[in-house]
């Protein structure tokens, strides 16, 4: 039956971020370094002779679970609240793995690209995807140019244990050059932190650009209004987790407010670390643009970098900064 998506949360995932294909792609890796003829036909051998065998769960995989579970609200006839995309660079053949895995996972994924090593970003228009979540990140940054829809790099942390509620999803967000447009962070990044406050205070009543993750963001709140509960009981909970702090705090509230998009917490942090809130927040997932938070945010919680266009001065300006 064909429904149309457009007020269904539609999520791309890698199937190396939604299973554990390491030992897979440790084969190949090595065996193309010493045959690299001959390293296709092995995994292939490796892929085909282990397909049975179900692979464990990636570090996106209880983010998905999670979303997919809210489709039990679904009324009928209706379209999805949620539909999940698995693409993969294995071809068809080597992705019986892959496919055997969700069954056995009983994972409501219906559609899936496998493309035998060529980039899966080239597809997630025709998908209709809203974010896309991988562990490659030329895919990722080949998304995020394209301006197609939000994407997302994972890593997977040392250890990681899932323990939030059932039926809950719980997401966190940065702000500057994630949900809203790189201009704050440049007058930081060029100016510093005291004329970063003065612009933002005369500014709090002027709604922020939308940044990457904007959409995203707004699709979140339509799927908030199709549940039938009140939206301070929606099981999907959102916070923004910021190293913003006063004067530069109350931009942010109104900027959501003027997009129409509820949000249950916010942390306007100030320079504090960003990953004992993230793991009270307990969060299947958290985004954000700098490395210096992802290094400890992605030790307590799932965590998704998200990469600055490839003509953005941000790029610049990181690249002076490790210099310096």
């Amino acid at each position: 039956m064909a429904f149309n998506l457009e007020n269904t949360l539609v999520i791309g995932i890698s199937a190396t971020a939604l299973f554990n294909l390491s030992e897979a792609d440790a084969l190949f890796r090595e065996e193309y370094e010493k045959h690299p003829d001959n390293a296709i036909e092995i995994y292939r051998d490796y892929m085909l002779q282990h397909e049975d065998e179900a692979l464990d769960k990636g570090i996106g995989f209880a983010f998905i679970k999670a979303l997919l579970d809210l489709n039990r609200y679904q009324k009928k006839g209706d379209a999805p609240l949620v539909e999940v995309v698995v693409m993969s660079r294995n071809s068809p053949d080597t992705g019986v793995r892959v496919l055997n895995t969700i069954r056995k996972l009983n994972l409501n994924i219906t559609r899936s690209a496998f493309t035998a090593g060529e980039s899966s970003a080239d597809y997630i228009e025709a998908f209709g995807v809203d974010l896309f979540l991988t562990t490659d990140e030329k895919d990722a940054q080949k998304v995020i140019d394209s301006l197609v829809c939000a994407a997302a790099v994972l890593s997977t942390p040392p250890e990681y244990k899932c323990d939030i509620e059932d039926g809950q999803v719980r997401i966190a967000f940065d702000g500057d050059a994630v949900l809203f447009d790189e201009s704050s962070e440049l007058v930081y990044k060029e100016k510093g932190i005291e004329a970063f406050h003065q612009s933002e205070n005369e500014s709090q009543n002027i709604p922020m650009l939308e940044g990457p993750f904007a959409i995203f963001l707004k699709k979140l709140a339509a799927l908030q209004h199709r549940l039938p509960m009140r939206i301070e009981y929606s099981p999907v909970r959102i916070a923004i987790v910021t190293a913003r702090n006063a004067p530069a705090d109350l931009r942010v509230i109104k900027t959501l407010r003027h997009w129409g998009v509820y949000v249950d917490e916010a942390f306007f942090l100030g320079g504090i670390e960003k990953s004992k809130i993230l793991e009270s927040f307990k969060a299947h997932i958290f985004f954000d643009d700098q490395d210096v938070h992802l290094k400890t945010s992605s030790l307590v919680v799932p965590s998704g970098k998200v990469l600055y266009s490839s003509n953005s001065p941000l790029n610049k300006t990181t690249r002076q900064t490790v210099t310096d």
